[in-house]
């Protein structure tokens, strides 16, 4: 006898609002012909029209919320983000009675940093100095905590009204904001540690290892004596303590920098004579001609009352450099000499494309021995957490606990930073290895828990009745079947991995994310490198997301 055929039809049941991710119902139709199928469909559609929600077939509802999205993103693009700061910007202070300045607290002292006996106050020379200017201007100042490799771009923004944070005066940051007139000369020592011989002035920098700041001036003079390994930080206080554990040969920072973390260090030392003079400035937006010319003529006043050099003799940082400052007021901004180991022209931004893909390289080298790692981890410590004796499960449910339950940010901080006060020194590329594959290892291990007891537990009872060992067992029934309904979501895991590798940046790991960092910080090309290496991360996570779906779609096929 034929078997009849039937027709289905699945229609969700969604709420009014296109964002409603969650169906409200799920209703299926089956019918034995094409036109009673449609005739019920419609009134099906009809009734719950009328009723508490409205029937949105799902790929309906997915185009709505296409839609929305690309209105979104088109709101954004057309939209004028200097419309909110069109308005003079020093009427709009004096109006408001506050200044919002910008700067980086975690860059640490002495230019802004919390103090250790209240950690909510924030002190430091350039607060000294800010707590100046406001009293000048007769207003309150408000500091406004943001990283310091995208002070520039917030200030263009329009969140804050000035930057000031040890921001030197060069070339391409003058082509995207105006500076004050300089409230500080600044010069870059080298400091090596203690019983350090090899190297006595720049010149011997050659084939060492030497630690600077991401997009600093001391970056600038190391890239021009050439053959460095240069070793990128995005703090002032991390490449200090390399240097004092051997893993740098030295360190060429600003002398206020040096003078604070380096000198008090028994450890350490400075070599050679300062190099590299240059100014920093307080950076404003393009057109505050008169919020500039204010902040000139207080600068102006504080110098020549002395004022200034009090605060700078508070926190060590005064010397016979500053006193050109005093009369160099009432100079115009060209007046003072450039830093010349910076480039002025503009350089092409597909010339830094070796760089980032460098960094990309990095990336997934790191991402694929850290998947590696996770992979293996997460089925030991799931397999001792299902069938390892009560120690071993406790333990290990223990580490998937503490591991999903802290920042792997932290996680890494401890590995690199923390290890060494208990005698184990890891280097940058196996802490970051070792970091996101512990870190990772957690997740994998609920995977495959889930994956397991999804398998019935008879199949299990039923080899042991056989003869069969656990272990034996569980190598030839349990995980081929686990691992089938494990591998979609691990798929899933190795595409986070990728982007998460961006973390490793904190252990002086110069990765895709870093080395976009650097360039951007330099050249100020903020948003032609974004894009690129918005594109270099997809390139690398896409072909992983084809592979999970036709992974997905053939593993449905072969439990079906």
């Amino acid at each position: 006898m034929k078997r009849k055929r039937y027709y289905n039809f699945k229609l969700d049941c969604f709420g009014a609002s296109p964002l409603a991710m969650t169906p409200l119902r799920t209703v299926s139709l089956r019918a034995p012909s094409l036109v009673s199928l449609r005739a019920k469909r419609s009134n099906l559609v009809s009734s719950l029209r009328a009723g508490s929600c409205e029937a949105i077939p799902l790929l309906k509802f997915l185009y709505l919320n296409i839609a929305l999205f690309i209105f979104l993103i088109t709101l954004i693009l057309f939209s004028n983000p200097q419309s909110a700061i069109a308005q003079d910007t020093l009427e709009k202070i004096k109006s408001s009675g506050e200044i919002v300045w910008g700067s980086d607290a975690e860059g640490g002292a002495p230019y802004i940093f919390p103090d250790p006996e209240n950690p909510s106050r924030l002190i430091g020379f350039e607060v000294d100095l800010m707590d100046a200017i406001a009293r000048e201007l007769g207003i309150k100042q408000r500091q406004f905590q943001n990283s310091w490799d995208s002070l520039i771009p917030t200030l263009e923004r329009g969140d804050i009204d000035i930057a000031i944070n040890g921001i030197e005066i060069t070339p391409a940051r003058k082509e995207k904001v105006a500076f004050s007139n300089p409230y500080y000369i600044y010069t870059e020592q080298l400091v090596v540690r203690a019983k350090e011989e090899r190297v006595k002035e720049a010149s011997d920098l050659k084939g060492k290892k030497v630690g600077t700041l991401s997009g600093s001036a001391a970056q600038g003079i190391l890239e021009g004596i050439g053959s460095v390994d240069i070793k990128i930080y995005s703090g002032q206080v991390e490449p200090y303590k390399d240097l004092s554990i051997g893993r740098l040969d030295a360190v060429l920072l600003d002398l206020p920098i040096a003078a604070y973390y380096a000198k008090p260090n028994p450890l350490l030392k400075f070599t050679g004579a300062p190099i590299g003079e240059g100014y920093y400035g307080i950076a404003m937006r393009k057109g505050d001609d008169r919020l500039k010319e204010e902040i000139n003529k207080i600068l102006e006043r504080l110098f020549k009352s002395g004022e200034i050099k009090n605060i700078y003799e508070k926190w060590g940082l005064w010397n016979s450099s500053q006193e050109r400052l005093i009369s160099g007021f009432g100079i115009r901004d060209s007046g003072f000499k450039e830093p010349q180991f910076l480039p002025s022209e503009s350089l092409r931004v597909l010339s830094f494309l070796p760089f980032l893909l460098k960094g990309a390289l990095m990336t997934i080298i790191i991402s694929v021995l850290s998947m590696i790692l996770a992979v293996f981890l997460g089925l030991i410590l799931v397999i001792l957490r299902l069938y390892g004796s009560r120690i071993l499960s406790i333990l290990s449910t223990a580490y998937i606990e503490i591991y999903r339950g802290t920042p792997l940010l932290i996680q890494l901080y401890i590995l690199y930073y923390g290890l060494p006060n208990i005698g184990i020194t890891l280097n940058a590329f196996t802490a970051a290895v070792i970091g996101l594959g512990m870190n990772y290892a957690a997740y994998e291990a609920e995977i495959y828990r889930a994956g397991i007891e999804a398998i019935p537990k008879g199949q299990m009872e039923a080899a042991l009745s056989l003869g069969m060992r656990r272990s034996l067992a569980l190598q030839r029934i349990i995980l081929p079947q686990a691992v089938k309904i494990a591998i979609p979501p691990v798929t899933n895991d190795f595409i986070a991995l990728f982007k998460d590798s961006s973390l490793v940046s904190v252990i002086a790991m110069v990765e895709l994310t870093k080395s976009y960092s650097i360039l951007a910080v330099s050249s100020m090309k903020f948003f032609e490198l974004g894009l690129i290496t918005a594109l270099l991360y997809f390139g690398m996570s896409y072909p992983l997301s084809l592979f999970a779906r036709r992974l997905e779609r053939r593993l449905k096929r072969g439990l079906s």
